[in-house]
């Protein structure tokens, strides 16, 4: 079971991963550095926290406390990025960082304790606070992207295309699959 919640965890971060650049992808470059006002935070600079957060809590995971002396979070809150290349940049080092760490996790880890703060969490308790703050900023990147896109193509089932798309997966045999799996890896989902 529990080898089965490490997967399964990991291919949620990887779709949210993956919401977020379907989304950079329909914004325009200076779209992602707006903010509506000066108490929001641009496309850019929710990237750079997210960034932040990952390389501090998951760069020696099961060693160290994950709020690392080296980490300025107050900075990553700046909003001063200003091309899309540096903001992937920032963007691909913490999931790396991240996404690495996660890999090599096994089931004998999920009860280890590690801190944050100085605050104990078992190593699935560490992941299950990431699959709530994680996805709770990629959907602000989401929303952000859909206000400022041109035209917005949607991530998930588009308005007005529920019941086709509910026909077409009732007319498939019942089977047990990740819901990701058709967007994480299509093909091996298909001829499969």
């Amino acid at each position: 079971m529990s080898a089965q919640y490490l997967q399964s965890a990991i291919k949620q971060f990887e779709y949210y991963k993956l919401l977020g650049e379907k989304t950079f992808n329909q914004m325009p470059d200076e779209k992602l550095f707006w903010q509506m006002n000066e108490d929001s935070n641009s496309v850019a600079t929710i990237v750079k926290h997210l960034s932040g957060n990952m390389l501090s809590r998951w760069t020696d995971f099961l060693t160290s406390d994950g709020e690392k002396e080296w980490r300025n979070r107050d900075a990553e809150f700046e909003n001063d990025m200003d091309t899309r290349q540096k903001m992937m940049t920032v963007w691909l080092a913490g999931w790396e960082v991240f996404l690495q760490t996660l890999n090599s996790l096994t089931e004998a880890d999920l009860d280890k304790m590690i801190y944050i703060r100085n605050q104990g969490h078992t190593v699935m308790e560490a992941i299950n606070r990431q699959l709530a703050h994680y996805p709770y900023h990629i959907g602000q990147i989401v929303y952000i992207g859909k206000l400022s896109a041109t035209h917005w193509e949607s991530l998930s089932i588009p308005r007005g295309n529920s019941q086709q798309f509910n026909d077409t997966k009732f007319a498939l045999p019942k089977t047990k699959v990740h819901f990701t799996d058709e967007v994480l890896q299509p093909k091996k989902h298909k001829d499969a």
